[in-house]
């Protein structure tokens, strides 16, 4: 049999975009990118232990906006891989796979993720305050 009479399979340009599809290509989107910040946690935490000179380095970096706005995108895909793994459980017991169902708590993940996101950064700032 030759390659070419070989059916397809179909693939994204076939397939219409959902709400589900969309989620599911973030939390893997998301997964790697808690690997990515991670990462800069353990060099916040090695350059801790290696004394003042690398701490301060460290700190200037993530201090900076674009630290920060890495911090903030870490933060949210922490709370939205959190969300869309308990989401994912019930599936696993097979609850919650009717259209409107998985529709709804796509939705739910999302805003929550954005609450805890904006709950932890207000709580973070307001302790950094009292400091």
């Amino acid at each position: 049999m030759s390659n070419g009479d070989r059916p397809l399979s179909p693939h994204l340009q076939i397939y219409a975009w959902q709400w589900t599809m969309a989620l599911s290509i973030l939390h893997r989107a998301t997964g790697v990118g808690l690997a990515g910040g991670t990462l800069l946690m353990v060099w916040w935490l090695l350059a801790l232990a290696n004394g003042a000179e690398s701490f301060d380095t460290v700190q200037m970096v993530i201090g900076s906006w674009i630290g920060r706005l890495c911090l903030l995108g870490w933060t949210w895909a922490l709370f939205y891989h959190f969300c869309n793994g308990i989401r994912h459980l019930f599936w696993d017991i097979g609850k919650g796979f009717e259209l409107d169902t998985a529709r709804n708590s796509g939705y739910t993940v999302v805003v929550a993720s954005i609450v805890f996101t904006g709950l932890a950064w207000i709580a973070g700032y307001m302790a950094m305050g009292a400091m």
